[in-house]
């Protein structure tokens, strides 16, 4: 993506395609990760969904949750199974935007950009583990802070304390992973106060600090990641992937078909 474009898609959200009624950004890897470190250089507070199966239907079935995906200023396409959507869609080049992937990538060019990072939410565990990993892989990255959240609901005045130690670290990028869809409601209240870009990351922090295994790339590529993590948490997900993926799917295929039928009716209309 030229420069051009990136300050273009800086001004105004990036193009996107609706997938069961929800904003899914749609333009390459690369480019959503220029766009973000160019929102991050200026300052901008800005909130980024990092977008799976689970959590466009959790925004189905919540009003207020879908005002937040619908809000938020990029959505990306984590799940293959939104890949494929948005393929079938007509964005053929699409590739998968996934956290862990958009962590890796950002601290690698925040490196380079001279943008300080701040990692926010996890425990402090995680959070130590993460530190030691990042100084090796990225020894000139600038943290700008690590810092875990109660599981309570914080006060006004823990709440103003933790904004303004993240304005006073200039830290250009937030990664939050408090899960979703609590992250993202999370990041929307915080838009406009937190002068960073704000990225929910749920599991990419244990992934990263070695808690957990990361699917090999063929399993991801195949889009059975779920599966992969089912088997290591079966306790925590099988409630989620039972009661999500087949209302996704449903959901999925009422879209195509209709996609489909007005393709033809245009068709129809137009040869008439």
């Amino acid at each position: 993506m030229t420069q051009v474009m990136t300050r273009v898609m800086t001004q105004v959200n990036p193009p996107s395609q609706r997938i069961i009624g929800f904003p899914v950004t749609a333009v390459p890897f690369e480019s959503q990760m220029a766009v973000i470190l160019e929102w991050a250089k200026q300052g901008l507070s800005k909130s980024v969904c990092i977008a799976n199966v689970h959590m466009l239907v959790e925004a189905y079935r919540n009003s207020s949750f879908a005002t937040v995906l619908q809000q938020a200023d990029l959505v990306t396409p984590d799940g293959m199974p939104l890949v494929w959507m948005l393929r079938l869609l007509g964005v053929r080049q699409q590739d998968r935007v996934a956290g862990l992937d958009v962590l890796h990538a950002l601290c690698k060019q925040a490196t380079k950009a001279g943008v300080k990072v701040f990692f926010l939410g996890s425990q402090s565990v995680i959070l130590d583990k993460m530190r030691q990993r990042l100084n090796q892989e990225f020894p000139d990255l600038e943290i700008a802070g690590m810092e875990p959240l109660p599981f309570r609901p914080m006060t006004q005045a823990e709440d103003e304390a933790l904004v303004e130690m993240l304005n006073e670290s200039g830290a250009g990028i937030v990664f939050v992973s408090l899960g979703c869809p609590k992250q993202e409601v999370w990041m929307a209240n915080h838009k406009n106060r937190v002068n960073a870009v704000m990225i929910g990351l749920g599991g990419a922090f244990p992934v990263y600090a070695g808690l957990h295994k990361r699917a090999p790339g063929i399993v991801r590529s195949a889009g059975f990641e779920w599966l992969y993590r089912l088997l290591q948490e079966p306790q925590r997900l099988w409630g989620r992937y039972s009661s999500t993926i087949p209302v996704f799917i449903w959901l999925a295929c009422k879209q195509l078909l209709t996609a489909q039928r007005q393709q033809l009716q245009d068709y129809h209309d137009a040869t008439i």
